[in-house]
């Protein structure tokens, strides 16, 4: 799965306690504030950068029609620039 945004990212995490999700925010955040002088003149420079960092693409397996991942693992889709209207594309390939 590919995400064509350069101010949104994709990543695996664990899924099953919501705090994680606010954890992974606040966490980027602090790594990354929003004005922090940076030169870009959109002024959202600190997205390019949590986008950067997370990543555009990810590799799941599919196996029987399923997403194969672990048991607490969920797809996080990050946006570091919104609310925006996004997409996620998704190619299937098949392995012989």
């Amino acid at each position: 799965m590919f995400c064509p945004h350069t101010t949104a990212g994709l990543s695996i995490n664990e899924n099953a306690d919501p705090s994680v999700k606010s954890d992974i925010a606040n966490a980027l955040n602090k790594l990354i504030p929003a004005n922090a002088g940076y030169g870009h003149s959109e002024g959202n420079s600190d997205a390019h950068i949590k986008s950067s960092l997370l990543g555009s693409s990810l590799a799941v397996f599919v196996e029987a029609g399923n997403l194969a991942l672990g048991t607490w693992q969920g797809i996080y889709f990050c946006e570091g620039d919104g609310p925006r209207s996004r997409e996620v594309w998704i190619r299937l390939v098949e392995s012989r």
